[in-house]
């Protein structure tokens, strides 16, 4: 969730910690702080609760803060309100030692009694402050061996972390340690990086080194080392870094969303280029063998919200082409539902970063209990990835804005793919019926264009929309599925209090919320559930409410109930959820944007969710 960035070189440090920042702005936060020492002068620390922009003007954009070394954070409030006192870097007695940290220290309170018996005071009410000052602690009793000061240090700690420290009397170094919040590294030319996310560096470097759980690194000018726990020297494997920094840019949009939002076609057609080969699905780059598909007997989708709808979506399509039992469940609740798993059960987690926590630690679940793992993810090298049994990639590139879209697209093309190599090995289909829906999945990336380019009816929607209070969105089946999505990406970025529904639930309470001009979206796309769902918004309708309808073309007895209709091209009921979708991340776009709001960055949310 918090950023963190990390400099040692020869340039200026806090021009390029800011920069670095600044890319990292969609992870949510809300304080910052960088630290920067010359040489054998005391590190500067520059703290500012608000935006970023607080703390740029604070230092003149960092051309008032000189050093060549330093390291920044981006905070996200967990222990300790949002203040300057309480945001990072911390320090201890003397600015010993500097550092900032992403992550939750579980037994804090522990360590904070262990300390204070030991002499030290607390100036904060954030648990990185005790840990800084658990590492000065032992650093004082290991003056030359920071790795062991370290390593002693962060095996008193439960929880998770990523630091960056520096020590008063080694300038121009920079110590990190991780274990289970993503951290990276990069050097070139002489110049050496850290980073909670690879858009912080991108700009300066394409090779980069993940520190994995357990590690310690030392940064040098142009220098890195890690270190196991055991302060043995591991060796550090650089990992190049393909997509374009371009793509980490807006390219002439207003906003990251709807850049992304655009560049759903190119996501979705690279994503279903990656496994379909000569016309057929070809999993094998992602290590899935015919044996497993074939002897799988249940399936078990664990994410995290639209990663959780994807969940959705798969179930459905998986059930409906291969036969087989596909089970959904929540990250943040599959360790504590005592899932029950056997060696016949694959466990597929999704997760655009990779770095999810709850996502992770599912995944660390299943594994523990001997399970096949399937890890979807679209960065390449992230802990998902290192950690699945198996990683199928989504090809979406970096996405910068909070709310996903093209991440999501990528996803659901992937989930696709694997539910028809799952029917082909299973023979659930015909060969016919196999390429036939491999010939509509090629079709997907022109469809979501030409919804892009009818997109002006919307903002006009939209517009006269934007002081709703709040909305609902019914569906069912597939149809539920796409309700859920839309439904979160309204509420996530224009604050309208929104649900979803699947429609056959309406009359079992939620009925009676509906009043005269209420909004309410009725996704209708899979044509078997058409007159029960149609017939549902009739109920609706009935009661004063203002119906959108979303549906194929063609359905255009949908417009007798529907006071405005959205079309979506025609595709093979299986795949109607990436169509769908489309005109419903528009709509709250242009809602958000209409209501004057952070499209990019909404209040209370991070991209990456990397505490529990």
């Amino acid at each position: 969730m918090c950023g963190i960035v990390g400099y040692t070189g020869n340039k200026q440090a806090a021009p390029i910690l800011l920069e670095g920042l600044s890319r990292l702005e969609y992870r949510g936060y809300d304080s910052a702080g960088i630290a920067v020492r010359n040489k054998e002068e005391d590190p500067v620390v520059i703290k500012a609760k608000g935006r970023l922009k607080v703390l740029q003007e604070k230092t003149n954009n960092g051309e008032s803060v000189f050093g060549t070394c330093g390291i920044g954070h981006t905070r996200w409030a967990t222990h300790g309100e949002p203040s300057e006192t309480n945001a990072h870097p911390h320090v201890s007695d003397g600015l010993n030692v500097v550092g900032v940290h992403n992550g939750i220290i579980e037994n804090y309170r522990e360590l904070r009694e262990r300390l204070e018996k030991r002499g030290y005071t607390f100036y904060s009410e954030t648990d990185t402050e005790i840990a800084i000052k658990a590492v000065d602690y032992h650093y004082r009793k290991n003056p030359d061996n920071p790795i062991r000061a370290i390593a002693h240090a962060v095996n008193q700690m439960r929880g998770s972390y990523a630091f960056a420290i520096m020590f008063k009397n080694r300038p121009e170094e920079i110590y990190a340690a991780r274990k289970d919040s993503p951290l990276i590294l990069g050097r070139k030319d002489g110049e050496t990086y850290l980073a909670s996310d690879v858009p912080a560096i991108l700009k300066y470097t394409r090779t980069v080194y993940y520190i994995e759980n357990g590690q310690i690194a030392r940064l040098t000018k142009g220098g890195l080392q890690l270190f196991n726990m055991d302060q043995e020297e591991v060796k550090a494997e650089p990992v190049e870094i393909k997509w374009d920094a371009d793509a980490a840019e807006k390219g002439g949009y207003e906003h990251f969303m709807m850049k992304e939002i655009h560049e759903q076609p190119k996501a979705v057609r690279d994503t279903l280029h990656s496994v379909i080969k000569d016309g057929e699905i070809d999993l094998s780059a992602a290590g899935i063998t015919e044996e497993i598909l074939r002897n799988t007997e249940e399936i078990y989708f664990v994410a995290c919200g639209s990663a959780y709808h994807v969940s959705m979506v798969a179930k459905n399509v998986i059930e409906d082409l291969a036969r087989i039992p596909v089970k959904i469940e929540l990250a943040s609740e599959f360790r504590y539902c005592r899932p029950i798993l056997t060696p016949k059960t694959l466990v597929v987690v999704i997760s655009q970063s990779g770095e999810t926590a709850d996502s992770l630690a599912a995944l660390r679940e299943a594994k523990a209990q001997g399970v096949h793992t399937l890890g979807i993810v679209n960065v390449v090298g992230s802990s998902i990835a290192r950690e699945s049994e198996h990683t199928l990639y989504t090809l979406a590139g970096p996405e910068i804005a909070v709310a996903t879209t093209k991440a999501y697209s990528a996803q659901l093309a992937a989930c696709y793919a694997l539910a028809l190599e799952f029917a082909r090995i299973r023979e659930t289909i015909t060969p016919e019926k196999y390429h036939a829906l491999i010939g509509d999945l090629e079709t997907l990336p022109e469809k979501i264009q030409t919804i892009l380019e009818d997109k002006e009816r919307l903002q006009w929607f939209a517009a006269q929309y934007a002081n709703i209070q709040d909305a609902f969105f019914i569906g069912r089946g597939i149809d539920y599925a796409i309700s859920m999505e839309g439904s979160l990406k309204l509420k996530e970025i224009s604050y309208v209090h929104s649900e979803a529904y699947a429609a056959g639930e309406l009359k079992h309470g939620t009925i009676s919320l509906i009043e005269k001009g209420t909004l309410v979206f009725g996704i209708v796309t899979q044509q078997h559930l058409y007159e029960k769902t149609l017939s549902n918004m009739t109920e609706v309708k009935s009661r004063g409410g203002y119906i959108v309808g979303v549906t194929n073309y063609g359905n255009f007895k949908i417009e007798e109930t529907s006071d405005f209709t959205i079309y979506i091209p025609p595709i093979d009921a299986h795949f109607t959820t990436s169509l769908a979708v489309i005109p419903l991340q528009l709509m709250a776009y242009y809602i958000s944007v209409s209501k004057g709001l952070d499209v990019d960055k909404p209040r209370n949310l991070a991209k990456s969710v990397t505490v529990e």
